[in-house]
This record gives structure tokens, C-alpha cells and sequence, in this order.
């Protein structure tokens, strides 16, 4: 990763075709606290991996300037990834019973992974997990957290399809909004942007729009100005949205997005170094360097007050709903 000094970012993103007048005042830092693959916790130990280790970087990570912690869960033991509704119930009772803040924001990717078998493409080979709609969203339904993501996105991944058929999607889609949670969808091609846009169109997903522009993730969008500009001159009218770049981009793309109207997320999920050989020491630390970078660039980072007005989520109450499970 380029170790990006405040006015080399600026120097960069100051070329673009949309100006600094497009910034918003105030801007949404959502930190991806551990994400679900399992090199970046071979190659950086930071990687939390157990609930309270999860929980613990949110609430630093709000406490660095993040409003928003999207979070997966882990086994504990292995560090893979998990969809045990225990986990999610854990890390979402020790976030709110610490008396953060912050606005949850659980995944629904698990349960989408296809690897055919090499005997018989037919049949699902290692590595695959497919859930039902009801599956995948059924910690939001029984934590109800503040947002949660909905990856509007059939694509190809290294050794597997991310598969989310729109017939899933619409049936998840329900489910999530008939629970009180806003739905972010997450879109890694211009695709992608239209599959939203029909949902928004036909009700399937209510207003407000929330969009998250997925880049540099192989084989979607690479994490350029160019692609950005082309996915957000896409969104619908007033669309609230955010953006991040994986690895290297992730800061690159944290600028671009401030300086292009977005909101931003970094986290150890996307990227697991501070600077070029540089390991992250945890996800407050990336969370520090973006608020810098917002800063420097003329915008403001939100508070979880703030963000939850932006999003529409101001009648709901920080910490509400929380769980019953003893905290030790």
C-alpha cells in the first residue's frame, strides 16, 4: 500500500471530473471489523476472531470516529467463518451493553458460496455454503440491528460463485425490512446497480436507498476513479451511498469517495496494513487514518447521532433490543 501523505491523497482525487463542492458535510466512517477470509488472518494476528475480540474492536473503532461497525462473526476455534446465530448474538450484546454507540451493521453474505465439485459440476464441492433466504437473515431477524448488508450480486470469485439470485434476494429483502432493519446493498458492478434499481422500482426495497460501491474485489469493478465515477453517475436520484477499495485502495478510495458526495468504510475486513509493509495493529488505527483523511480533505467526520439522521434511523434508539445473554 502507498504510504499517502493528506496532500498526496488530495493531489490525486482533486483531478477528478466532480469537484469538492459535491462533498458532504458530514461523512459516514463504517469500519468492516473482520470479514470472512481466512488470509487475512493468516497474514495479520490483529484479525479479531472471537466475540468479545469482535465486539471489543467495534467499540474502538467508534471511539477512533467510526459510526458504524459492520460486522461477520468467526469460530472461535478454527477462526473460520460462521453463520451460528449464537456468535452474531454474543458480539451484538457485548457491543450494546458496553453503551457504544455505535450503529450495528450485521452481514447476510454468508450462505451464497458455490464451488462445483470436480467429479460432478452438478454437485457442490469443498469450500461451498448455501443457505436459504431464511438462513442468511436469520440473526437480523432475531437481533434486529441498526442496518445490515444485502449483496445485490451474482459474481465470480476466486475458486467460487457468489451466488444471490433475485428471487433470494426479494424474499431476504422482505424479511429484513419487515424486521425494522435498513438493508445496505452492497454492488460490485454496474450490474449490480440496475438489479437494485429494479427492486427500488418495483417496492422489493424501500426508500431511503442505501447503496455500498464494492471495489477492487477480483473478478468486479477495479478500485479506480474512473469506475466510481461510472457507478454513482448510475444511482438513482438522492441514493445516500459509501464506497471502499480493498488492500492498497483502501485509502485511495476512502478520498475519492469523500471527495465524489460518499460515505467510507475501512476496516481489517478489506485491508490489513496501515502503510506498505506495514501491518494494521487493529481496526481503530485504519478508522484514525480515515477520519484524517476526511478531515484533511475539508469534511467532517458523523457521529452515530448524526448517522442514524442521515439514514433515517433517528426513531430508532442506540442499544435498543439488546440481547439477554449473561456477558462474562
Amino acid at each position: 500500500m502507498a504510504d499517502w501523505s493528506r496532500l498526496s491523497i488530495v493531489h490525486i482525487v482533486m483531478h477528478s471530473n466532480r469537484m469538492a463542492s459535491s462533498m458532504t458535510k458530514k461523512t459516514i466512517i463504517t469500519c468492516a471489523i473482520t470479514g470472512s477470509t481466512m488470509d487475512a488472518l493468516r497474514l495479520n494476528p490483529s484479525v479479531p476472531v472471537t466475540p468479545k475480540q469482535i465486539a471489543d474492536d467495534a467499540v474502538a473503532a467508534r471511539a477512533a470516529g467510526a459510526c458504524v461497525a459492520h460486522i461477520h462473526v468467526r469460530d472461535p476455534e478454527t477462526g473460520q467463518p460462521s453463520m451460528e446465530l449464537d456468535l452474531y448474538r454474543e458480539v451484538v450484546d457485548r457491543i450494546r451493553e458496553s453503551g457504544s454507540d455505535i450503529l450495528i451493521n450485521l452481514t447476510t453474505g454468508p450462505g451464497a458460496r458455490f464451488a462445483p465439485s470436480d467429479a460432478d459440476p452438478m454437485v457442490a464441492g469443498p469450500g461451498s455454503v448455501m443457505a436459504s433466504p431464511a438462513k442468511r437473515v436469520e440473526h437480523i431477524l432475531a437481533l434486529k440491528p441498526d442496518l445490515c448488508s444485502l449483496d445485490v450480486a451474482t459474481m465470480t470469485f476466486p475458486g467460487y460463485a457468489f451466488v444471490n439470485i433475485p428471487s433470494h434476494l426479494e424474499q431476504m429483502a422482505a424479511m429484513i425490512q419487515d424486521a425494522g432493519v435498513l438493508p445496505e446493498m452492497e454492488v460490485f458492478d454496474l450490474g449490480h446497480i440496475r438489479l437494485a434499481k429494479d427492486f427500488l422500482k418495483r417496492g422489493v426495497i424501500k426508500g431511503p436507498a442505501l447503496f455500498q460501491l464494492c471495489l477492487g474485489i477480483p473478478w468486479t469493478a477495479p478500485a479506480t476513479t474512473a469506475a466510481m465515477l461510472s457507478m454513482t453517475n448510475d444511482l438513482p436520484d438522492g441514493a445516500l451511498w459509501g464506497a471502499f477499495g480493498i488492500s492498497a485502495q483502501q485509502f485511495p478510495m476512502v478520498a475519492q469517495a469523500v471527495v465524489l458526495g460518499g460515505h467510507v468504510r475501512v476496516g481489517l475486513e478489506d485491508n490489513i496494513y496501515i502503510r506498505h509493509g506495514e501491518l494494521a495493529k487493529g481496526n481503530a488505527q485504519l478508522v484514525e487514518r480515515a477520519a484524517q483523511i476526511v478531515e484533511s480533505i475539508g469534511s467532517s467526520v458523523a457521529t452515530p447521532a448524526e448517522a442514524r439522521e442521515l439514514l433515517g434511523l433517528s426513531h430508532k434508539t442506540a442499544g435498543a433490543t439488546a440481547g439477554t445473554r449473561a456477558i462474562v
